[in-house]
């Protein structure tokens, strides 16, 4: 399991929000801006969006079966992390729950959805700008 260092620790509970790059069903970059929290004990970085999302279309398994991977990276500045991993849909409630109430810790207070869920990047890889690098 990926363990942030102090400084990348710092820089994920920041206010800052992120792109997330998945792969559309031909091989090519879906990047969007996304809002993300960071689960320092599982090593698992989250965002909520729409069942419907495109996103949540590409982090599905392919017709072979193997784990689709993400990437997000946050930049300020001169500073950047780069989380990559393999992403995952979560529709259980409790994770959804969990996942609303650090988002509401990290960036706002969100309304009800009921097309809510969770996108779990399990983090297998961290890149970041020199002074955060481990």
């Amino acid at each position: 399991m990926i363990r942030l260092n102090p400084e990348q620790l710092v820089f994920v509970t920041e206010r800052h929000l992120a792109t997330l790059t998945t792969l559309r069903p031909d091989g090519t970059p879906h990047v969007v801006p996304v809002a993300f929290t960071w689960d320092a004990d599982a090593g698992v970085a989250r965002i909520t969006t729409n069942r419907s999302s495109f996103k949540a279309r590409h982090a599905v398994p392919g017709p072979d079966g193997g784990e689709p991977r993400a990437a997000l990276c946050q930049v300020a500045g001169g500073r950047w992390i780069t989380l990559e991993g393999t992403i995952a849909v979560s529709e259980d409630a409790d994770e959804i729950a969990d996942a609303v109430a650090r988002y509401a810790r990290r960036y706002r207070q969100l309304g009800p959805n009921p097309d809510r869920i969770v996108l779990r990047v399990t983090v297998d890889k961290v890149m970041a700008s020199t002074y955060m690098a481990s």
